[in-house]
């Protein structure tokens, strides 16, 4: 007899909730958005050619959409990143086709790229997927300069043992999901 997650009652719930209308104070965003630029460029910094390449970039702006949320981000001649004026005319977007906030999880859980929708320019859209594709976060070299080495390979031990468990969580039940039968 197959038994039936706890989760999946919630997980039907939450698919079949309408998207929420709320929207964050502007304040709120405001600062998300700053801390979600300085998080990318100190991921950025610590790669070289993702510089260089950016750089290349100078004065093009991308505008980053989910929902009813969105970044509008500019490259810097420093091939950094910055905040694009609000009324700057964006030369790409890119637009995450999945509204599901738990299916996004998931996907990332499984190392999945997300469904994105790309209108504008093809040069600044293969910079930004190379990024993409070669920008890792090394979190556990950070942790280290804070923490101290032994903690945090600790930590990023934890974390990985935490996300391979999520992921074949997730695997049994994309399994289930498909071998079930029809009632």
């Amino acid at each position: 007899m197959a038994t039936q997650s706890p989760f999946s009652t919630l997980e039907g719930f939450l698919k079949n909730l309408p998207p929420p209308n709320w929207q964050p104070p502007v304040w709120a965003l405001d600062e998300a958005q700053r801390r979600i630029v300085l998080l990318l460029n100190h991921i950025l910094l610590q790669e070289k050619e993702a510089s260089r390449r950016l750089a290349r970039q100078n004065g093009r702006i991308a505008l980053i959409q989910w929902r009813s949320l969105s970044l509008k981000l500019m490259a810097t001649p420093a091939g950094l990143l910055d905040r694009a004026p609000n009324e700057a005319q964006p030369d790409l977007t890119l637009a995450l086709t999945e509204a599901s906030p738990l299916a996004l999880a998931q996907g990332a859980l499984r190392g999945d790229k997300p469904a994105v929708r790309i209108v504008g320019d093809v040069q600044l859209a293969a910079e930004v997927n190379w990024l993409v594709d070669h920008v890792r976060w090394e979190l556990e070299e950070d942790l280290a300069r804070v923490l101290g080495d032994a903690p945090a390979h600790a930590l990023g031990q934890a974390a990985r043992a935490m996300t391979q468990v999520l992921r074949q969580f997730l695997g049994n039940k994309a399994a289930a999901a498909t071998h079930k039968a029809p009632t």
